[in-house]
């Protein structure tokens, strides 16, 4: 990230201040909030297999992330912690579920790479970022600037593709209940895997 932003001009960074403060603007209290019912979905993974949240909560809680797509670095370092911490979820019964706006194709060549073994979701129609109030769309001068530095949104989501979701985690009990989340509209802040725990232990 210091590397990309060595590149940036004032004006460039101007642009990315006023499209920042435009959004915090727009989503001051992003997510749905701790005792709301969790949206029922049914997204295909990666793999064209569809995936339905009230078939995956009768398993057990589910850990519930929304992620911007492979080309954030800072998703990137959340979904690797993430992993890292499988085992700990486990042991309270929970999945790890992800959910991003990206192709299908994308994210194969995310996971596989990464060698990911949770499941990863495309919402291509935004439907499930708007019901959980976490999609916003990226300015037109915004997305111009990031193909000035080889980071093309557009690449990863489709084009004219421009929707994404303030990155969030949320728990879900067995029924249905959001029980913990975290969702903020500075994407460099993300639930931590012990913060995870904690709400797993008290369900």
């Amino acid at each position: 990230m210091k590397a990309m932003g060595a590149k940036f001009t004032d004006a460039d960074r101007a642009i990315m201040k006023k499209a920042g403060a435009k959004m915090s603007e727009q989503l001051k209290n992003p997510g749905l909030k701790i005792g709301d019912k969790a949206p029922d979905f049914s997204l295909k993974d990666a793999q064209g297999n569809a995936v339905k949240l009230s078939e995956q909560v009768k398993k057990g809680p589910v850990v519930l992330v929304f992620y911007r797509g492979a080309w954030c670095p800072y998703c990137n370092l959340h979904l690797k912690v993430l992993n890292e911490s499988l085992e700990e979820f486990k042991k309270y019964g929970a999945e790890l579920v992800t959910i991003t706006p990206q192709q299908p194709d994308r994210s194969v060549e995310q996971f596989k790479a990464a060698g990911y073994p949770f499941k990863v979701l495309s919402d291509l129609n935004y439907d499930v970022m708007k019901s959980y109030q976490l999609y916003f769309e990226l300015p037109p001068e915004l997305l111009t600037l990031y193909k000035k530095i080889d980071l093309d949104i557009e690449a990863y989501n489709g084009d004219g593709r421009n929707g994404l979701p303030v990155p969030a985690t949320l728990i879900i009990d067995q029924q249905g209940v959001i029980r913990a989340q975290h969702a903020e509209s500075d994407y460099s802040t993300r639930m931590e895997p012990a913060a995870i725990v904690e709400a797993l232990k008290k369900l």
